[in-house]
């Protein structure tokens, strides 16, 4: 079979690891910045293994963090002020 790739990049990418507790629930994110994202970062929940390419909008848009990470509105409020934080 031939393989028909749309790319095969290599990229130097910068990774922070967070973890922290909230409320209810204990956090481990893979934080990875790259010029690839445009801008944003890629999140990943290395509990749930969830993740997404966020920016500041992003955080804001109700339900998002619930939806992707598939958490309740109460978890996802301690992922979203981190995020915040983070990313503003």
């Amino acid at each position: 079979m031939e393989r028909f790739f749309l790319y095969d990049d290599v990229e130097d990418s910068k990774t922070r690891f967070v973890s922290f507790t909230g409320r209810k629930l204990r956090y481990d994110l893979a934080i990875v910045q790259s010029s690839r994202f445009f801008g944003k970062v890629l999140v990943l929940d290395m509990q749930m293994g969830n993740f997404a390419i966020m920016g500041p909008d992003d955080v804001e848009e109700e339900g998002y963090i619930e939806h992707v990470y598939k958490r309740t509105e109460e978890e996802a409020e301690d992922l979203r002020e981190y995020l915040r934080e983070l990313l503003n």
